[in-house]
């Protein structure tokens, strides 16, 4: 090996680069700040360190993905009951089951790309070229191609194409909100910072790969590249991070497992009976098979994916995009939101709040401000109208250009009367901004900045038109006590020459000012999530904010949003890492404010909420974002001003960046899982009546009931277009009154088991008594009645069991019209199957005498008005009262 190779440095033991002077960087990195490296070098450390770009992680082949989405144990059972539905010569239950499963399949072979897109929409963020030094010369290469050690160049409007220490600095500022949230521009110095610890937002001496520069200039060597850059980072995460199987996913894949053993168990014993009473084995087999196929609802799946899907279009037209069905109805059991600040809860950009001049603080915008003040404002200023009409610069420069013109102050007449004659730039030492003006015959220097570093530099302040003598502690009280609220505060000065100073420096110039005023400023909340934060509340959902941002900046917002008051505790990044996993777990549940925190601690925060068992939704717009949004339970990315890569990661993307979007798609979550488990419901009691019915005959010294022609006709005309129509029946009163599902909770609780159990055997009774009273009485239209009575009595329950609540009378009849369309239909096939001469003997039938179909419709009803009768009781808090 080479010398220059041993040299090399390691980043494996790389040190923390923003506590190093610039001396000592270059120095560690080995590069000459004066010539850059040399293209020998540059080449070697291309080779060892890879090229600057995202890595991709290889992923599964097609093959191996769509093989993957059948692993699924209630998938399975599907196929299998497929096979045996073609065996017994029910293709149409095939083909229907066929249909399923290539739908459920279809579905997961498209989510297993999202994490590949996440990762292809970081690398998008990289620049595609870089102004590198190279042996003594600028050049333009592409930015795939740096390395650590090479000097490079930023500008206003470049994107920083790799992790970089500043050497030399001239007024940068960097948008970072998309990688630490921060809601303005960072301004950036060559300072030593000498906390190991501090947060990515306070290292002002870095720039970091993908955020952007948007005033200003600087040149910075790189320290890290592709992978080892604070981007990368988050690529790994998303990577490492694994998605949260769904509520629904979880209740329906032990259901499913469930009901396979008990519906194998039940068949097998029907089967053994059968033949101990003598029965022919082969139609015993036929039945219990037959029995088996009709138990197990394989329109499960697809009731839930039809309704997840009808729920993603009602969505779409509320301006939420569900990029995963699942998503839907994770919502409903959502007890946890964790919003990022920065653009979700607020309108990401800086807005003047509050003025205090002349003596006194004004909340908002105050045309009552002080002229000179205003005027202050706009000439001392760099944001300007483009062609277009729309202010461009730095966003703090925007907003105090906006309050003066919200004022009355003409922008561009003021400025085209005061000509700038000179300025003295911002720089971080001084902390303020200095310009010149020519006005008429005046001279008049203006000055912003900071107040503790302009106020001792004032000697008077403006007031009713004059200078004053200089009050300082009702200024320094105010300027506290709006920084205290959240507010980022400037003052402003002036100074009046009668003519042009000849020496215009710091020491001439910055010197026996007259104050004018402090101006307040904050990115506001967006006008509707203060209610959408109460609806939340109503809705038994709690709000977290967790931002990069300042804690009083949190705490403000906060207040405003109505998640806090003054007393809430901020936890910040810096107190989050010190403490230990048992002691951020015993207060995650009382903290509602985050600050100042970093990509992994959100995750931790996720994590820690949901080891307590609760289910967590994030929103979020930024990279920084991005591996949260993915390892919540739900995550839900800004589509305006989100990134690719949160949009990508998010399991929801809300179209109007509305945060109170989310509580509309909470209530159609909630929505469609009350419609999926009314059709667990009605088909688990239809079923159980088929089971009831069929076990309980022989014990009763009846014949078998039915054939299973009749089972499988019955599976079809009931669980089919009924069902489905459930999938859109309208959301029950008080929806979003009610507290989230507890995430843990069986999906039979509040009385289901009981009830699919006493109904179908209720079901069972009346199709029993109807097969012994036609035996008694000597009718050999017997089967046929059983077969009659078990089919309609199912569709008196679906129409009752439409709310758990409300009778059917008060919902009305024409509420949901297709599970009326459906249930008329199954009553006219049913008829058809009885009095239509060649369908008798397909169906083994016989048709009824009038006064038979009289009887089989009376018994059918007998289930109806019990049900009714059933949330009569329950209305009355007489049953269920413990669930």
């Amino acid at each position: 090996m080479s010398a220059r190779h041993k040299n090399r440095p390691k980043p494996v033991v790389a040190p923390p680069w923003h506590l190093l002077e610039s001396w000592q960087t270059v120095a560690w990195l080995k590069v000459d700040p004066g010539q850059g490296l040399g293209h020998a070098e540059a080449r070697a450390r291309l080779a060892e360190h890879g090229p600057n770009e995202i890595r991709e992680h290889k992923p599964r082949g097609p093959l191996r993905m769509l093989l993957g989405q059948f692993a699924d144990f209630m998938i399975i059972v599907l196929m299998l009951a497929g096979v045996v539905s073609g065996l017994i010569g029910e293709f149409s239950d095939t083909i229907a089951i066929i249909v399923i499963v290539v739908l459920n399949a279809i579905i997961g072979f498209v989510q297993e790309f999202r994490a590949e897109r996440a990762v292809a929409a970081l690398k998008r963020l990289a620049s595609a070229s870089a102004r590198v030094r190279r042996e003594g010369q600028w050049q333009t290469l592409p930015a795939k191609e740096l390395v650590p050690g090479d000097l490079v160049m930023l500008e206003a409007g470049n994107v920083v194409p790799a992790d970089l220490r500043l050497l030399d600095v001239a007024r940068l500022k960097v948008e970072e909100a998309a990688l630490t949230g921060e809601s303005h521009p960072v301004e950036k110095m060559d300072v030593l910072i000498r906390e190991l610890e501090s947060p990515l937002g306070d290292r002002t001496n870095m720039a970091y790969k993908g955020t952007i520069a948007t005033c200003g200039r600087a040149v910075g060597v790189v320290i890290a590249t592709g992978m080892d850059t604070e981007l990368g980072r988050i690529a790994e995460l998303l990577h490492r991070e694994k998605e949260a199987r769904t509520p629904l996913q979880n209740r329906l894949a032990s259901f499913g497992k469930r009901l396979a053993l008990l519906v194998l168990a039940i068949c097998a014993i029907i089967f053994g009976v059968g033949l101990l009473r003598g029965e022919p084995p082969l139609l015993m087999l036929l039945t219990a098979i037959s029995l088996a196929v009709a138990a197990i609802p394989e329109a499960l799946p697809a009731v839930a994916t039809v309704s997840l899907a009808l729920g993603a279009r009602r969505m779409v037209q509320k301006q939420a995009l569900i990029r995963r069905l699942p998503a839907v109805e994770t919502l409903g059991s959502v007890t946890y939101i964790c919003s990022d600040k920065t653009g979700t809860l607020t309108l990401n950009r800086m807005q003047v709040e509050a003025f205090f001049c002349e003596g006194r603080q004004s909340k908002g915008l105050d045309p009552a401000v002080s002229p000179r003040l205003l005027q202050a404002l706009v000439l001392n200023n760099d944001a300007r109208a483009d062609g277009d009409g729309r202010l461009v610069g730095d966003p703090t420069e925007i907003a105090l250009y906006e309050a003066a013109r919200w004022a009355g102050i003409d922008g561009p007449a003021a400025v085209a009367q005061s000509e700038r004659l000179d300025e003295l730039p911002f720089d971080s030492e001084r902390k303020r901004m200095t310009t010149l003006h020519v006005h008429g015959t005046r001279f008049v220097a203006y000055i912003k900045g900071a107040p503790e570093a302009l106020l001792p530099l004032c000697v008077s302040e403006w007031s009713g038109g004059a200078a004053r003598p200089l009050a300082i502690e009702p200024i320094l009280a105010a300027a506290e006590r709006m920084a205290a609220g959240g507010l980022r505060v400037l003052a402003l000065a002036c100074r009046d020459f009668a003519q042009r100073p000849s020496d215009f420096s710091v020491s001439t110039i910055e010197t026996e000012l007259c104050f004018l005023g402090l101006v307040g400023l904050l990115d506001p909340p967006r006008p509707e999530a203060r209610e959408a934060v109460r609806l939340c509340r109503t809705a038994g959902i709690t709000p977290v904010m967790i931002t990069g941002d300042h804690p009083a900046t949190a705490r403000a917002i906060a207040m405003r949003l109505g998640m806090a008051d003054a007393d809430s505790p901020v936890l910040t990044g810096a107190e989050l890492a010190s403490m230990s996993p048992e002691t951020f777990a015993a207060q995650v549940a009382t903290v509602r404010l985050y600050a100042r925190v970093a990509p992994e601690q959100k995750i931790r925060i996720v994590k820690a909420l949901q080891g307590r068992g609760e289910f967590v939704a994030m929103t979020g717009d930024g990279v920084n974002d991005a591996p949260a949004l993915r390892s919540a339970n739900i995550g839900i990315a800004m589509g305006k001003i989100g990134t690719d890569v949160a949009r990508e990661a998010a399991h929801m993307v809300l179209l109007d960046d509305n945060f109170a979007t989310i509580v509309a798609a909470v209530r159609e979550g909630r929505r469609i899982f009350d419609n999926i488990r009314k059709f667990i419901k009605y088909t688990m009691t239809s079923n159980s009546a088929e089971i009831w019915t069929l076990f309980l005959a022989p014990f009763l010294g009846l014949p078998i009931p039915l054939l299973p022609i009749h089972i499988l006709w019955i599976n079809l005309v009931t669980d089919g277009l009924p069902g489905l129509a459930l999938a859109v029946e309208p959301e029950e009163r008080g929806i979003m009154q009610r507290p989230p599902r507890p995430p843990r909770e069986s999906i039979f609780a509040h009385g289901m088991w009981q009830h699919i159990l006493w109904i179908g055997l209720l079901m069972a009774g009346v199709s029993l008594f109807a097969q012994g009273w036609a035996y008694q009485t000597g009718s050999t239209h017997w089967q046929s009645m059983v077969f009659t009575v078990l089919t309609l009595s199912q569709m008196g329950h679906v129409l009752a069991i439409r709310s758990e609540w409300d009778s059917f009378f008060r919902q009305g009849p024409f509420s949901n019209g297709p599970l009326l369309g459906a249930t008329l239909l199954t009553l006219a096939l049913q008829m058809a199957v009885l009095y239509v001469p060649f369908l008798q003997p397909i169906f083994r039938t016989e048709a009824l005498s009038a006064g038979e179909l009289g009887f089989c419709l009376g018994l059918s009803a007998i289930v109806f008005v019990v049900v009714e009768c059933e949330k009569w009781l329950r209305r009355r808090g007489w049953i269920y009262r413990a669930e």
